[in-house]
């Protein structure tokens, strides 16, 4: 339904304008993170972090967010060894390794302040949600949820799983990373460079495919290429071949340039809204609302998923013929498993934006929707008439949301791919310890980071305009996810001090037969490695150490009872949030 015109009834600038945050219990997963985010949105705070956050005041009963670590695990470290986390992030090195920053506590957050908006929000439509429960263990599972279906596909993956990857060195070291997405800017760019024709032919699939399989294992012959050339050479034949590169950077370079933005931004203009009338179901909050979705790979999809998973009605937008990625390879009854891991219940509709007639109708939707979503290319969305003033001008309460790259904070920045962005804030510094050189992650830590936040975004904009009947523009971007992934470590490199973790911090340890993972700074009394995965962890527990086997093997996920199937068969993670 169009949203109807009736007078605000509240004029609060932000959307949590006129709360008050409460926090108790012990410390939680990220309660400092969650403090931030609601205090960025208007909420009083108190200055208390812990597992339970409650959120009171102005027309709201109230509503309650409790933040765990899980079942099993009762840290970072062990959060990121139960849920496949440290397996696929340690795929490049062929071992798994912890990543050094705090990603799953981070992505349960996100995920715990989404819940307390989500909560909002159906409490103002008459619902009568008063808890949301989030689990750091959830938000890991989630965070894998794209390799984890991979894993249970009924065929193979279509690229080499073996270690290896980016980024490259120059002669002079200077550490690169390098992206395109086309396979003659691909060959065009190692050509000019000297590299053998077979090995730049063999490159190109692990290169294309390393976004899915977080390795990519190159011929050695294209590392030897780019060290035989100095940086400016590099960067020339990057420039004259269409390909993109991006030197390192620290976290020290990064922190010196930071410009304290929240990592989302939220703009109102005057409409008037009341919305849906009937109350949402307690375990679907957006029960109701439409979702207009034109997203690609990983950041919108996932934003819109997850407002599916909160009951929207989400209307994915894809291209002529179908998003190309629906026969991406592992798939399940001829459906990619990574992209029903973004992507399953959602409606699809096929529309040319290159065509006037179809761009039209595109926008008679989006004046029937409440969301309008995308993470096209700079520039595009108003090219096309589609940007916000088009679409706004039809439907005054559509909130607008914008995921992208770098929402326009650092000039003359490179393409805004992941490891792109990853390269360019020092995130390679803040997920390796000190004694492990600098590298970005070939998880996708970014892409699903920045979908959590959009999704964040877009329901503070569903409050906001529900509170005043205003119309709403969100931007977030990877860049807002790489700071708040690096807040910490960027913080200590601001105060002139070492922002890495130590050495050999959360590296796993080996078994006989595998890796167990201690809590952080725990330490191990014996040698391991003559004992099966099984064996260490019982013996440790018997001494009252806390042990978990880290899972290498995502397959051995699907046997947990808390991964289900969807109906073409694809492993299906569970939604992060539970609510009563």
């Amino acid at each position: 339904m169009a949203p109807q015109a009736t007078p605000p009834t509240a004029q609060p600038s932000r959307p949590l304008d006129g709360l008050r945050m409460e926090a108790s219990g012990p410390p939680g997963p990220a309660g400092g993170l969650v403090a931030e985010h609601l205090r960025l949105l208007g909420a009083a705070e108190t200055g208390r972090s812990g597992e339970r956050a409650t959120l009171t005041g102005a027309e709201f009963s109230g509503v309650t967010a409790h933040t765990t670590w899980g079942d099993r695990a009762v840290d970072e470290a062990t959060t990121q060894a139960l849920t496949g986390i440290m397996g696929v992030h340690g795929r490049r090195d062929g071992t798994p390794r912890g990543l050094a920053a705090d990603y799953a506590a981070t992505a349960a957050g996100v995920l715990t302040v989404q819940g307390l908006l989500a909560g909002l929000l159906a409490q103002a439509r008459g619902s009568r949600v008063a808890l949301t429960e989030v689990s750091a263990e959830r938000a890991g599972l989630l965070a894998v949820s794209q390799y984890l279906a991979a894993a249970g596909a009924e065929e193979a993956e279509a690229a080499e799983t073996a270690p290896g990857g980016p980024p490259f060195t120059s002669a002079e070291g200077i550490v690169f990373e390098l992206e395109t997405l086309d396979p003659g800017v691909w060959a065009a760019f190692w050509r000019a460079l000297g590299a053998p024709a077979d090995a730049v032919r063999r490159g190109w699939r692990p290169f294309q495919f390393r976004y899915a399989t977080a390795c990519a294992p190159f011929p050695r012959e294209l590392h030897v290429a780019a060290g035989s050339h100095g940086w400016e050479r590099v960067r020339e034949t990057a420039r004259t071949s269409g390909a993109e590169v991006c030197a390192l950077r620290s976290l020290t370079e990064r922190a010196a340039e930071y410009d304290g933005a929240p990592p989302w931004k939220l703009t109102a203009h005057d409409a008037s809204y009341s919305g849906p009338g009937a109350p949402p179901d307690t375990d679907a909050p957006l029960s109701g609302l439409t979702v207009l979705e034109a997203g690609r790979r990983i950041q919108a999809p996932l934003a819109a998923h997850l407002l599916g998973l909160l009951g929207a009605e989400v209307v994915r937008i894809e291209p002529p013929g179908g998003d190309p990625l629906r026969g991406m390879p592992p798939t399940c009854s001829g459906v990619s498993a990574r992209w029903l891991a973004l992507n399953r219940g959602k409606k699809a509709l096929e529309v040319d934006i290159k065509s006037a007639a179809d761009r039209k109708r595109l926008r008679a939707m989006a004046a029937e929707a409440d969301v309008f979503l995308h993470n096209w290319a700079p520039g595009k969305a108003a090219a096309l008439g589609l940007d916000h003033a088009d679409l706004s001008a039809d439907n005054p309460a559509l909130v607008y949301a914008y995921t992208s790259g770098w929402a326009g904070r650092l000039p003359g920045a490179p393409m805004g791919t992941d490891f792109m962005v990853q390269a360019r804030t020092g995130v390679g510094e803040a997920v390796r310890a000190a004694d492990e050189p600098p590298v970005p992650s070939l998880m996708t830590l970014l892409d699903v980071l920045g979908g959590l936040l959009g999704a964040e975004a877009v329901l503070a904009g569903l409050l906001l305009r529900r509170r005043t009947g205003a119309g709403v523009r969100m931007d977030s971007s990877l860049l807002g996810a790489a700071d708040v992934l690096t807040a910490s470590a960027r913080s200590r490199a601001a105060q002139g001090l070492a922002p890495r973790q130590p050495a050999g911090f959360r590296r796993p340890v080996p078994t006989a037969d595998g890796w167990i993972a201690l809590p952080d700074h725990a330490a191990l009394p014996h040698d391991a490695r003559h004992l099966s995965t099984a064996e260490a962890v019982s013996r440790l527990h018997e001494r009252g150490i806390t042990a978990v086997p880290v899972v290498t093997d995502l397959a051995d996920l699907l046997s947990s009872g808390s991964i289900s199937r969807d109906a073409h068969g694809s492993p299906a993670v569970p939604a992060p949030w539970r609510f009563a």
